[in-house]
């Protein structure tokens, strides 16, 4: 699937927004992804599991993990096309992520982290770590859309479908087109 149809399927769904936007760090920036949107739709989602499963045809995971929140659908539609188990890691009340809820986890199994949006990548490194704690080989990680401009790196092999350099400003330093727009919400709008 090649980057356009991504970033279609997130136009058309409003899972892509673009306008003045208030991030919830406070500042503001022209565009807004929420991939929840998209993915609240079956073939959507399955077409997007799919593209990442393609990227990762050659390396076979036994095991797909997605961080809570944004990974989880995404980790079952992408297992479901390697015919593989797909959890997903939630926040360890530590700092961290964990697999919980009784997940296995066994030693050396072939682990691939797939998360919907990255920024700084932080909960899919925390993901990582505590796969490897656990003993599994992560053989990469796979994102829908890489919000960094590609600045995220990875000790492990790293693909997205779709790279953006979505920049920030701070509230008192707005280009002068944000200025003339009006500031909202991102998720105060409903489609």
């Amino acid at each position: 699937m090649l980057p356009e149809a991504v970033l279609s399927m997130f136009r058309e769904t409003g899972a892509l927004l673009e306008g003045h936007f208030i991030y919830t760090s406070g500042r503001h920036g022209r565009q807004f992804i929420q991939a929840a949107r998209v993915m609240q739709y079956p073939e959507k989602a399955e077409a997007l599991g799919k593209a990442l499963a393609e990227r990762f045809r050659e390396e076979r995971p036994d095991l797909v993990v997605g961080p809570a929140t944004g990974g989880i659908v995404l980790a079952h539609v992408t297992a479901r096309y390697f015919g593989c188990r797909a959890v997903y890691s939630e926040k360890d009340g530590q700092g961290g992520m964990a697999v919980k809820r009784g997940f296995s986890v066994p030693e050396g199994i072939r682990a691939l982290v797939v998360e919907d949006v990255t920024t700084t990548g932080g909960s899919v490194r925390k993901t990582i770590e505590h796969l490897r704690a656990r003993g599994a080989n992560v053989i990469g990680v796979g994102v829908l859309i890489d919000r960094s401009g590609g600045a995220i790196t990875f000790d492990c092999p790293f693909r997205a479908l779709v790279t953006l350099k979505m920049e920030s400003y701070p509230p008192d330093a707005l280009p002068e087109d944000l200025k003339r727009i009006p500031a909202v919400e991102p998720d105060d709008i409903i489609l």
